[in-house]
């Protein structure tokens, strides 16, 4: 709704700001908005902008709610050992699936197959994903460069233009979710800072350290964030489309 709001204020051009309103999956939304015609920068701006209002929010309420931390994050280590067989299986299957993806044109293919058939193939024990630390730190950085390196100035001065309103719907989308946890507090029972990081919009990595490093439900509050992001993924272009129908957005594919 949110982001169907911005589109009609013609806030950002097209549908981008659907994919930018969608609460979660930021470097999928990124990469996504882009296959289906959307403006990948000003996405980028929003789906961004968007976690670090929530990563500082979650941060600020979890330190009001406890008085101490529960226990220590996990370290990270960026070169940890690797299982060499499992580590080219895994990169074997990733340009197996962005070939098969591109071969049969699978618009936004490029994060759903690798995702659940990847799934699907650890879960029954045919494939060993292994991704170090460093490797992931190199793909981040790539989708960074890839948006950063094109903003232009015009860019940046319609994103100055638009970063109060886009503030106000996100403050407004963490509010929404906020009652949303009030109501897992009081018809399912779950403890307040549970339900809230549960159903934080996004910046699941950032929830997922602060849930670790307090006393919450660390496994209910990482499942609501997966399905969530699952949600997302596939809901996301269905919206978006429906969108750019009623709107009638030529210049976005479909």
């Amino acid at each position: 709704g949110l982001g169907w709001l911005l589109t009609r204020w013609q806030v950002l051009p097209g549908t981008t700001a659907v994919w930018g309103s969608s609460p979660g999956a930021a470097s999928a939304m990124v990469i996504m908005s882009e296959a289906y015609g959307a403006d990948a920068r000003l996405v980028a701006f929003m789906q961004y902008l968007r976690v670090v209002f929530v990563a500082v929010g979650a941060s600020v309420i979890s330190r009001l709610w406890v008085a101490a931390d529960g226990g220590e994050p996990p370290p990270l280590i960026l070169f940890p050992a690797v299982d060499w067989p499992a580590f080219m299986a895994t990169i074997a299957f990733a340009g197996f699936c962005a070939y098969g993806v591109r071969r049969l044109q699978i618009q936004g293919g490029m994060i759903i197959v690798p995702l659940f058939l990847g799934a699907f193939l650890q879960g029954v024990g045919l494939l060993k994903i292994e991704l170090p630390m460093w490797l992931l730190a190199i793909a981040y950085a790539l989708v960074g460069w890839s948006i950063g390196l094109r903003f232009t100035r015009p860019i940046l001065e319609h994103v100055a233009r638009a970063l109060p309103r886009v503030s106000a719907c996100i403050v407004l989308l963490m509010a929404l979710c906020g009652c949303m946890a009030a109501a897992l507090h009081i018809f399912a029972g779950i403890d307040p800072l549970t339900a809230y990081l549960a159903t934080s919009p996004g910046g699941a990595d950032s929830v997922a350290i602060i849930a670790a490093s307090t006393n919450v439900d660390v496994s209910f509050v990482m499942a609501m964030q997966t399905v969530r992001m699952i949600a997302v993924l596939f809901l996301a272009p269905v919206l978006t489309k429906f969108i750019a129908e009623r709107l009638r957005y030529p210049n976005d594919r479909p």
